[in-house]
């Protein structure tokens, strides 16, 4: 019997991990950005256009369309030869004028639109025409970031994993960005200083990316350093099924748990804020450890096989608890009155109830994507198109 001797992986130098975990900080920021972008846009788009269902349907399929389309065409349309923290650099000043551009073009929008509002079907392809048309180009280039960063850190099992934290970095900056605009800037301020906000975050993210561009190579050293055994894998179509469905009872989910938990908590931009600040929040930490798992696993795909199981369990938990339980969580002048008297403490419990009850799936779906990245890896030489694979995927189920 043959023994197979393995390299083993040679530890990623100081300056590497420094430079990884700096780009940890950017894409915080750059999450951040974007999930600022995407209230002020819902918020001006929902003037002009309606908050009706179809309104509502429209926006969101326009903002992860365009996402899953911009995943998609970086790896086809840039070329592997350009310097990838450069494209990342570029894409996140690319989103600041875009921004800046429909910070002006909106106004301007809704005069067009009601110009040539009709009824029935034209109706409905006018507000998709409009969402498109408003949305396609910034979140094209959002959906870029992941892919064209991917480029650098690579498709070995270190370089899936550090990708993984990357995608866990960009959604807890997205919570930062909830938050931020829903508590503060949109509460305080107007859509222009909101606006600015973001792009001055797209603008910092873009000029440390082009320093770190600098001062490392197109590779990372543990890229070039990580030469372990490829790891047996499930077949490619299964992984990106299983992705997709995940993707279907993900925001599935999310819709139908919002809806009810806004009915208890009440319907304020507030509490959806609250709401969906916990989702992402349990998005981010789940794909942390998954991350984390699919670094240290040599089955990546069986670990990816017990999340999907466990949300046969935590689905049917979250279930219970929102329809069940929650409900008699309540507060008031006789029940936990500190609590009742006080805003923050009380926004505090409502984040508590959420997290209590959509905890575990929000975990299991975050460690999800990261882990699919590792199962679906058959060692490809390009890592953007790895990640625009399941990227896609994953968003088409959710649509």
């Amino acid at each position: 019997m043959s023994a197979t001797l393995v390299a083993p992986a040679m530890e990623p130098s100081r300056d590497s991990r420094a430079r990884s975990g700096a780009l940890l900080f950017l894409f915080l920021g750059s999450g951040c950005a974007a999930l600022i972008y995407e209230l002020v846009w819902f918020h001006v788009l929902q003037l002009v256009i309606g908050s009706s269902s179809i309104s509502i349907a429209a926006l969101l399929v326009s903002f992860m369309g365009g996402m899953g389309l911009g995943s998609v065409a970086l790896p086809r349309l840039v070329p592997r030869s350009w310097h990838p923290l450069r494209v990342y650099a570029g894409l996140e000043l690319s989103i600041g004028v875009v921004g800046l551009i429909l910070l002006v073009a909106l106004p301007r929008v809704q005069t067009v639109y009601l110009a040539a509002v009709g009824y029935g079907l034209g109706g409905v392809l006018l507000r998709a025409v409009v969402c498109i048309a408003c949305l396609l180009p910034p979140t094209m280039l959002m959906g870029a970031t992941l892919p064209a960063v991917a480029r650098w850190t690579g498709a070995t099992r270190t370089g899936v994993a550090q990708t993984g934290r990357l995608y866990a970095a960009n959604t807890i900056g997205a919570v930062a960005g909830v938050l931020t605009a829903s508590f503060y800037l949109l509460r305080l301020h107007d859509t222009v200083v909101t606006t600015l906000v973001a792009v001055g975050l797209n603008v910092a993210v873009a000029l440390a990316a082009l320093w770190l561009a600098a001062r490392s190579g197109p590779r990372p050293d543990a890229a070039a350093a990580d030469v372990s055994e490829p790891e047996p894998v499930a077949a490619r179509p299964v992984i990106l099924g299983a992705i997709a469905l995940s993707g279907v009872a993900s925001l599935g989910a999310e819709v139908v748990w919002t809806r009810q938990l806004s009915l208890l908590f009440g319907a304020t931009v507030y509490n959806f804020s609250l709401i969906l600040a916990v989702f992402l929040a349990g998005i981010g930490a789940g794909s942390l450890g998954g991350a984390w798992l699919a670094k240290r696993t040599g089955r990546a795909d069986l670990a990816l096989a017990w999340c999907q199981l466990a949300l046969l369990a935590a689905l049917p938990y979250g279930a219970y608890m929102i329809g069940y339980q929650i409900p008699f969580w309540q507060v008031g002048e006789h029940v936990l009155p500190w609590v009742y008297a006080s805003r923050p403490l009380l926004f505090v419990y409502d984040i508590a109830r959420c997290a209590v009850s959509m905890g575990p799936a929000t975990l299991c779906w975050g460690a999800s994507f990261p882990l699919a990245l590792a199962a679906a890896n058959t060692g490809e030489s390009d890592a953007g198109r790895l990640v625009a694979r399941v990227s896609v995927v994953n968003t088409l189920g959710a649509l």
